[in-house]
């Protein structure tokens, strides 16, 4: 019964998180229809450019959420190309503001979807808090890499700014130590007055391609750890 009641709670997060994704993008929608009005109907050029340049940059957010919204189908998806288009929308909706380049270093590799996504919602964490913290308004640059290595795949996000050599990690740092688990991954950082780097290490899991809609899937990990127990029952009641 408590196996059940998990099951049933971990799907209907996964049904709140898409019906929450879902109206987040309606408000985007509206708001950017509401700026663009605004924008048309003004008489003044200034006005004109000021709000054409809001339009834009709520484009750039909505397509941060896009990239980081839960994957609905179970597929392997090129996790180069997802990251790259992750980080051209965060660093125009952020990093450009800031003086800030972000580079991105990456050949491509399959990965499955939910892979991708946790991968994602790591990068993004630790970008976002590199480019809060390193440079203290100053221009800088921050690197993402991502490679294969046999068995294993690695990420590292390095800056070129500065961080005292203590740093308390904070809410972002706890949100991706959860969802590292879901990689069944490894994480270390090092900070210094050269820059910091952040190196992600988790098994590279080689897949045959399949497409279908996701049953569940949760933030924490639990939904991911279900879903490769239900692999590994059904490959292992395949006939040999």
């Amino acid at each position: 019964m408590t196996k059940l009641t998990a099951q049933l709670s971990s799907l209907e997060e996964g049904v709140l998180l898409h019906e929450l994704n879902h109206r987040i993008n309606n408000e985007y929608t509206s708001a950017i229809g509401l700026v663009s009005l605004a924008a048309a109907r003004s008489g003044s050029e200034e006005i004109k450019i000021a709000l054409t340049g809001i339009t834009e940059l709520l484009h750039h957010y909505a397509d941060v959420h896009h990239a980081l919204e839960i994957p609905e189908h179970h597929m392997q998806i090129d996790a180069s190309a997802y990251l790259r288009k992750l980080c051209r929308s965060i660093g125009r909706s952020k990093l450009d503001l800031m003086k800030i380049e972000l580079v991105l270093a990456a050949a491509p590799l399959q990965l499955q979807s939910d892979r991708c996504w946790l991968l994602g919602m790591i990068v993004y964490e630790l970008v976002t808090n590199a480019a809060r913290h390193a440079f203290a308004g100053r221009n800088g640059e921050i690197r993402v890499e991502l490679l294969r290595a046999d068995a294993t795949v690695q990420c590292t996000v390095l800056d070129n700014g500065s961080a005292p050599a203590n740093v308390q990690p904070g809410r972002g740092l706890k949100i991706v130590g959860e969802l590292i688990k879901g990689l069944d991954g490894r994480f270390k950082q090092k900070f210094g007055s050269r820059g910091s780097t952040s190196i992600l290490v988790f098994p590279y899991i080689d897949e045959p391609q399949r497409t279908g809609p996701r049953k569940k899937q949760t933030i924490n990990g639990a939904g991911l750890a279900a879903d490769r127990t239900r692999r590994r029952t059904d490959r292992s009641a395949q006939p040999s």
